[in-house]
C-alpha cells in the first residue's frame, strides 16, 4: 500500500506531521466525499465498528498541531468507534425520520465493491493526551454534525 510506503519514509524526518485521518465526515451533509453523504445513498451497508474522523473537530485541533510543531504519526480520528448502522440512526433521528436501509455481510459486500475495505480502530491514546476535550465520536457527530444539520422536531 503506496500510504504506508510513504509514512515509511516521512517517519524518519524529524519536522514532519502525518495525520492518519479515517472516514472523515463533515458538517456538510451535501458534499459527495462525506462518509456520512456516501453510506447513506447506499442501497445496503455492512454494519461494522471504525474509528472515523469529524473533520469540524478535529480541522482546528490540526491547526493547533502545527502552532506547537508537534510532529511524528498521529492517529487523527475522535476516540472510540462508531458503527454504520449507528450512524444512520442517528441520520434518520435528526436529518430523516422515513429514512431506511439494509444491511448485508462482509461475503455480500466483497462482491459489489471495486477494491476491499478495512475496518478498524485506530488508538487515539497520544492525541487524547494532548487534546483532552476531544469528543468521543458518538458525541462529536451529534454537535458537529448532526444537530447543526436537524430537521426533526428533536430539542
Amino acid at each position: 500500500m503506496v500510504i504506508v510506503k510513504v509514512e515509511e519514509l516521512l517517519k524518519n524526518y524529524e519536522n514532519v506531521c502525518i495525520l492518519r485521518v479515517r472516514m472523515p465526515i463533515s458538517s456538510d451533509l451535501s458534499n459527495p466525499r462525506n462518509f456520512i453523504t456516501k453510506i447513506s445513498r447506499y442501497e445496503k451497508v455492512v454494519n461494522i465498528p471504525n474509528s472515523m474522523t469529524i473533520l469540524d473537530e478535529l480541522l482546528p485541533i490540526s491547526v493547533e498541531m502545527a502552532k506547537r510543531n508537534l510532529t511524528g504519526i498521529w492517529n487523527f480520528t475522535n476516540p472510540g468507534v462508531v458503527s454504520h448502522n449507528e450512524v444512520l440512526e442517528l441520520y434518520r433521528e435528526y436529518i430523516d425520520p422515513n429514512y431506511t436501509w439494509k444491511n448485508f455481510d462482509l461475503e455480500e459486500q466483497a462482491k459489489v465493491i471495486v477494491a476491499p475495505r478495512s475496518n478498524n480502530e485506530l488508538d487515539t491514546t497520544k492525541l487524547s493526551k494532548e487534546f483532552p476535550e476531544m469528543l468521543p465520536i458518538k458525541e462529536s457527530l451529534i454537535k458537529y454534525v448532526f444537530k447543526p444539520n436537524q430537521k426533526t422536531g428533536k430539542a
